[in-house]
């Protein structure tokens, strides 16, 4: 019924928005001329409030001026008017990634990629690749291991094999553990005697003590703090690596988690030139140990940072680990012992906390992954609420992987987003091999419950968590769909009370991510004074096989009305 209610209520707000934007003839107040581009006899989405379908869009000076039947659009044709034959195509609002690393995943790109890999063989052969392609450099850099190698605790002498003479740190896929080989441990001072770091682990040889060369968490910041770090350049071609990738899924908009003042300059400096290819909110990352004097930072970058595609007004709090390296933080012990991870904020300063970004006026975007941390978060964000009042704050939840089930109408009671990574949901080799080993059958049938969370009335978005797994939104939106990965083909759905429809799915990654960034007014569906950011894909999603959506490829992607991306 609550549900029924939003959905009603959101629909009525952009039906008479619509009605305010357009005239008679579909046009944009103020407006006059002809259509520079329309696009014609294919399938257009809209994603508006009501779910249209349509015959043709018309775009002039980078909006949407008009939406519908063929015949509606002729008064606007003029003779320089490109006309798009779809061809049958379909046409839909670009894509919103709601949590991603433009910036990080673009200059791992470029370092010794191992995304993808799974088996030690392969990593060998990349770094050894890498070293000799990289003469001169004196850290080697890189990341994407699986955390099903080596049982999850890769040995520092399998890199020392490969390179011994030159430091060597990979990052884990998930960016929550590190391989070291011995002269990077070396130089962090990293010994059988180092002591683990508050919210952070050294793994070590069980017989000798000494470590193994897998650092989880803050563990691996001590190896981190003897790279020198990376350049305003270098962080400029990641983006641009990052955005190029993006716009090739027909992503359009996303929200950058854990931004830093780095990551910040290089959007900046891409905004004002007007290079940003995507709508940007950078979440800026808040740093346990001196977020009190991080806040007024914030609110200074929030001014500077407020361009043409550029907004920092997300403040990104990470909460906890992740279950398969037991570090997410659990309500109850991981089986096997009475381990339940830890939260990088306990509850008496995540609480004051979260009321003062709310006060300023942030959104607040937290990482939470285990239950404890996923109940903690709602806490914190009821006490902001209670103590500040109820706000269009617009405050989001990220992977949000296990719940305890009281907590899962939280959502739509405290008007938080559930801000899911959809591509996670099925049962791969990490939930197989790692998470429901150590969590049982009773909490593993709470993993990832995004059909549950949305029958309760909640805006769900999603996110890709790039570089962590794939950015494109179709590989996301099958897994949620089907509840099984890309390879499996048909069959029995992982968790199948929690499968969901296409359309909940598309929303997501449109009008949703619009919503969570606070643009569905700009952007997020195709309407009539909208800003045309849309994507043309080789089929429509509502007749490809479930199990081939993600076969399905962007042809072209606009943003503002200008071509961004188009397949050759």
């Amino acid at each position: 019924m609550n549900r029924m209610k939003n959905l009603t209520v959101i629909a009525l707000l952009l039906i008479a928005r619509t009605a305010l934007a357009a005239d008679a003839q579909g046009r944009v107040p103020g407006g006059n001329g002809p259509a520079e581009l329309v696009f014609h006899n294919g399938s257009i989405y809209t994603v508006d409030a009501t779910r249209t379908w349509a015959e043709a869009v018309a775009v002039r000076e980078g909006r949407i001026v008009y939406v519908g039947a063929k015949a509606g659009v002729a008064p606007i044709i003029g003779p320089k008017t490109q006309m798009i034959d779809l061809q049958g195509r379909m046409l839909l609002p670009g894509f919103h990634d709601s949590h991603v690393h433009l910036i990080g995943g673009g200059i791992e790109l470029a370092e010794c990629d191992i995304n993808g890999m799974t088996t030690l063989e392969q990593i060998q052969k990349a770094l050894r690749q890498y070293a000799e392609k990289n003469p001169d450099k004196k850290w080697l850099r890189g990341g994407g291991w699986p955390l099903t190698l080596e049982n999850g605790n890769p040995r520092k002498e399998l890199l020392d094999a490969i390179v011994a003479d030159r430091p060597v740190l990979l990052d884990a896929f998930d960016g929550h553990s590190s391989w070291a080989n011995s002269r990077a441990l070396q130089i962090a001072g990293i010994t059988k005697e180092t002591p683990d770091p508050p919210r952070g682990r050294i793994e070590r040889d069980p017989k000798t003590g000494e470590p193994t060369g897998t650092l989880r968490e803050s563990a691996s910041q001590l190896v981190v703090n003897k790279i020198p770090p990376y350049s305003h350049d270098e962080n400029v071609a990641g983006l641009r690596r990052g955005m190029e990738l993006a716009n090739s899924f027909g992503i359009t908009s996303v929200q950058e988690a854990a931004a830093r003042d780095r990551h910040l300059e290089a959007f900046g400096e891409l905004d004002r030139s007007n290079q940003l290819t995507v709508r940007a909110v950078a979440s800026m990352r808040v740093d346990p140990a001196k977020y009190e004097s991080q806040l007024p930072q914030f609110v200074e970058w929030r001014k500077k940072y407020q361009g043409k595609r550029l907004r920092a007004i997300s403040a990104k709090i990470f909460l906890d680990g992740v279950i398969e390296s037991r570090t997410a933080s659990l309500l109850e012990p991981y089986l096997g012992g009475d381990d339940r991870g830890w939260l990088n904020f306990e509850p008496e300063v995540l609480k004051p906390l979260a009321a003062e970004l709310d006060r300023l006026g942030f959104q607040i975007h937290i990482h939470a992954i285990g239950d404890r941390a996923v109940q903690c978060s709602f806490d914190a964000l009821e006490f902001a609420q209670a103590r500040n009042g109820r706000r269009d704050s617009r405050h989001h939840m990220a992977h949000i992987q296990l719940f305890h089930p009281s907590d899962l109408s939280r959502f739509q009671k405290l008007n938080i987003v559930a801000n899911f990574q959809p591509f996670w949901a099925c049962a791969d080799d990490y939930i197989v091999k790692m998470t429901e080993p150590i969590l049982g059958p009773t909490r593993s049938r709470w993993l990832y419950p995004i059909r549950t969370v949305a029958n309760t009335g909640a805006i769900i978005v999603g996110g890709s968590d790039w570089s962590v797994t794939t950015m494109n939104p179709l590989d996301a939106i099958q897994v949620a769909v089907t509840r099984r990965g890309l390879q499996e083909g048909p069959g029995a759905p992982w968790i199948p009370e929690e499968v969901v429809d296409l359309p909940l799915m598309i929303a997501a990654y449109t009008i949703n991510g619009a919503y969570v960034n606070f643009q569905e007014t700009e952007t997020g569906s195709i309407e009539v004074g909208k800003a045309a950011d849309l994507i043309v894909l080789e089929r429509n999603l509502f007749e490809v096989p479930r199990h081939e959506i993600h076969k399905v490829k962007v042809e072209t992607t606009y943003l503002d009305g200008k071509i961004v991306f188009q397949r050759k």
